[in-house]
């Protein structure tokens, strides 16, 4: 009868991936928590971040590795992965890889800093590569990339290299692959930016996760919604022990891995660009950086905000955690609502 119910009722297959995440979440995070506690792995805090936060010196980190491998089990379990999904979650596993590696460097070095950025790059630059070439190749993703509400958009197919491997030739749409490259950069980076401040990424990712869940249900690509579902679960799950004062952190394994979870659901429901606006608050972020470290040295020194990302901005300001969380979360609720409706609107426009 449940099997029955998976099978005919795809909504309560996308709602029981999440639930079924998030509980897993709630479970192992103790857990986890606990085995790291015991290990003395901890958060390494950056001097020249705000001075309230050195007292979070020492607290559980990689709790993305609890987040991961429960969007992982939850979407296998509940759901039949297909290529497409798979694509996904192996993005985002690969990319949480990356985040595990700096995590291990910044708790082995006992400091703030973990691998260098270019080694960060490089790697996904693999992970780029590989999903490019996966997606044009084997999934029929197509290299045209559409701008929203205009009906029109750009070709990055253009210029391909063509390897002859056995039967089949391997194609290699370096423009393609190249924007593929920054989408993942640029996305992992943005989330690791929001993830300064407790229960601030976790609880924004979840939100976002929502619309690209609902984006791929209404394209019919019901594993590709299961994926965003367990990962939105999965966050709201984490926020039980990541809010302030955070027992854990999901340290750049969470941020990197959820990142490419993101940019791997904008490529494969092509969105690419719509992304810019439904994870929005990841923009803003990026941009405060941004701006401050081009104003700063336009200025000789002066700062336009008193701390960069934003969000410590409105921490310098006297803003407690809390607030800054939930009012971030409320606008990334507005923001991603709009651009799931440019993506509606896009997607009924007639001819």
């Amino acid at each position: 009868m449940f099997l029955i119910a998976l099978i005919r009722y795809p909504t309560y297959q996308l709602f029981l991936t999440a639930v079924v995440a998030l509980i897993m979440t709630v479970i192992l995070t103790p857990l986890w928590t606990r085995l790291l506690t015991v290990r003395s792995i901890g958060q390494q805090i950056r001097a020249d971040g705000p001075e309230a936060h050195l007292v979070k010196q020492g607290t559980p980190t990689m709790g993305g590795v609890v987040i991961l491998a429960s969007v992982a089990v939850a979407s296998t379990l509940l759901g039949r992965m297909t290529p497409l999904g798979l694509t996904a979650l192996l993005t985002a596993v690969a990319c949480g890889l990356v985040g595990l590696a700096d995590d291990t460097s910044k708790v082995s070095h006992k400091r703030s800093l973990g691998l260098r950025a270019r080694g960060k790059v490089a790697l996904q630059a693999l992970i780029a590569l590989v999903l490019g070439a996966v997606a044009v190749n084997w999934l029929g993703i197509s290299t045209w990339v559409a701008i929203p509400l205009t009906g029109r958009g750009l070709d990055m197919g253009l210029g391909a290299l063509s390897i002859p491997l056995g039967q089949m030739t391997l194609k290699l749409p370096l423009l393609y692959i190249a924007f593929v490259l920054l989408i993942i950069v640029a996305t992992t980076n943005a989330v690791n930016l929001t993830d300064g401040l407790d229960g601030l990424a976790a609880g924004t990712v979840s939100i976002v996760m929502l619309a690209y869940a609902a984006i791929a249900f209404r394209q019919d690509h019901l594993d590709l919604a299961l994926v965003a579902g367990a990962a939105g679960g999965a966050c709201i799950g984490f926020i039980w022990y990541n809010v302030y004062p955070a027992n854990i952190f999901m340290g750049d394994t969470g941020s990197l891995g959820l990142g490419g979870a993101l940019a791997a659901l904008a490529i494969l429901t092509k969105t690419e660009l719509l992304l810019i606006m439904i994870g929005g608050i990841y923009v803003l972020e990026t941009m405060s950086v941004i701006l401050q470290v081009a104003y700063f040295k336009a200025t000789g020194g002066k700062r336009l905000f008193k701390m960069a990302p934003i969000h410590h901005h409105f921490e310098m300001l006297g803003w407690s955690e809390t607030k800054i969380m939930v009012r971030f979360w409320i606008i990334t609720g507005v923001i991603a609502g709009i651009g799931f409706a440019m993506y509606f609107v896009s997607a009924v426009r007639p001819g």
